[in-house]
């Protein structure tokens, strides 16, 4: 799996042997299966990112609908949220299983705390 950023947009392309996201019985939506595999690369790249549902974090979306985000405001790296914004209308773990890639949004400096978050952006987008 491969990672590249341009603007506000991440997209994942797939590679060979890559893994193909299903719907299973554990996990009702293979997006949440393809945010998993990003957010390992992210944090090996020097994010700090974990998985959520949106809705308990307070915003006003489907109870469903998962993202990542830094930890903390107090973690290194960029302060990001990486989300699907066409997520009810396609899944983006099937348009990557199809077309061999997708592209997610990205939000910066989401705790309002790092005004140079696209040069640390930047540097993780190197890293990748």
């Amino acid at each position: 799996m491969k990672l590249s950023i341009s603007g506000n947009t991440l997209t994942v392309t797939r590679e060979p042997g890559d893994p193909m996201f299903r719907r299973s019985g554990w996990c009702p939506d293979a997006g949440s299966q393809l945010l998993y595999h990003v957010k390992r690369l992210l944090n090996k790249a020097g994010c700090d990112l974990i998985k959520k549902r949106m809705a308990r974090d307070g915003h006003l979306v489907d109870d469903m609908q998962q993202y990542l985000r830094t930890r903390k405001a107090t973690s290194k790296g960029p302060h990001i949220y990486v989300s699907d914004n066409m997520w009810s209308i396609r899944c983006s773990a099937e348009e990557f299983n199809k077309e061999g890639a997708t592209t997610l949004m990205l939000a910066f400096d989401v705790f309002s705390k790092q005004p140079d978050c696209e040069s640390w952006l930047a540097e993780v987008a190197a890293r990748l």
